[in-house]
């Protein structure tokens, strides 16, 4: 077999493709706060530019849009930790109740239906809860403490992640103009039409899809915290405006989302009633989201179907861990530009045709 100078070409070219996804597997858990410091600064960089045409410093730019995010991001969190409190708190206090409410509600349903036999004991979990929650407080302090000193290096990891993407992402902002000329400078001469126009499709491409993603979580988190409040959730503000923001992790955050509202539901005196109304709001909400939200504002612009979805969900979700999943979308729309490219210089091949 005689392999041609342009074969031998393509070949390394797909032996240094290999390589590179190599590498990155190897290399995933030190890459992921790159890759998403460089995500970050690409949705960004736009508001960056915005400011820089009014005659601000890059600098000041950067560093305004970089405390604006920081910010968003802590009140996001000063929010979400006095609802779990709550949460538990109520938890600890309505168990008994909810105990007894499970015995006389579900109990004989679970045993006409499946035939099992279920029993929640009131007396016992009031004594559970005075014996490990009322009277050990120190001691479950003492236990999560020593969790973080010997076995919570995957925690301590998380919070140098939380320090290092800002840091990257203040650099990449500041000079992204810089690397984007030496980016296409590098690209060889003869490639560099073809190159830069594959570059503009998936730029216009991420741009859509960030705008339509944009407003989808807003009309959700408008939608959820409306409807949560009018059923009587005395948190339901918070937890509707958290499920729509929690929108963009795909599946992961509606099922977060629908998980505290039911939590809440649960916990109200409405009892079953509650728990119906809430399964109904995000129900609704979902489909909304899935035939006619996202299919309109971001869905067609993607290009990707659902089962591929999926299926990216769960490769970046291996690969960067909880980070892979919110890269997921984007990159693998992008991902699919290149290969409608690489379909099409296929067809016109020599050894398609031939």
């Amino acid at each position: 077999m005689n392999l041609t100078p342009r074969h031998l070409q393509s070949l390394y070219l797909l032996l240094l493709a290999a390589g590179l996804i190599w590498v990155l597997g190897l290399l995933a858990s030190v890459l992921t706060p790159f890759m998403l410091a460089a995500l970050l600064a690409y949705a960004l960089n736009p508001l960056v530019e915005w400011l820089a045409r009014k005659h601000w410093p890059r600098a000041l730019a950067t560093a305004t849009v970089l405390f604006i995010l920081l910010l968003a991001l802590f009140l996001l969190g000063v929010t979400l930790v006095p609802i779990v409190r709550q949460e538990l708190a109520l938890t600890a206090e309505r168990l008994p109740q909810l105990a007894e409410w499970f015995n006389l509600t579900l109990a004989p349903r679970l045993e006409q239906w499946f035939g099992w036999q279920v029993h929640w004991d009131s007396a016992t979990i009031k004594t559970l809860i005075a014996e490990h929650w009322d009277n050990n407080r120190e001691d479950i302090v003492t236990t999560l403490f020593s969790y973080v000193r010997g076995g919570g290096g995957k925690l301590l990891t998380l919070v140098g992640l939380l320090f290092l993407v800002p840091l990257v992402l203040f650099y990449l902002l500041l000079d992204w103009p810089q690397l984007m000329q030496r980016c296409e400078r590098s690209i060889p001469r003869r490639w560099h039409g073809k190159t830069t126009a594959i570059a503009g499709e998936i730029n216009v491409l991420l741009a859509q899809y960030l705008r339509g993603q944009a407003l989808v979580m807003l009309v959700l988190a408008l939608y959820y915290a409306a409807a949560l409040k009018l059923a009587g959730i005395s948190i339901g503000i918070p937890v509707g405006l958290l499920t729509g923001l929690l929108i963009v992790i795909p599946y992961l955050g509606y099922a977060l989302g629908l998980t505290l509202a039911l939590l809440a539901a649960v916990l109200e005196p409405g009892g079953s009633t509650t728990v119906i109304l809430v399964a109904v709001i995000y129900g609704l909400g979902q489909v909304v989201e899935s035939f006619f939200l996202t299919p309109r504002l971001v869905g067609k612009r993607i290009g990707l179907s659902p089962v591929a979805v999926l299926f990216a969900l769960l490769a970046f979700g291996q690969l960067f861990g909880f980070f892979g999943v919110l890269l997921a979308l984007p990159a693998s729309a992008a991902l699919l530009v290149g290969l409608r490219h690489v379909r099409v210089a296929y067809l016109a091949s020599d050894f398609y045709r031939k």
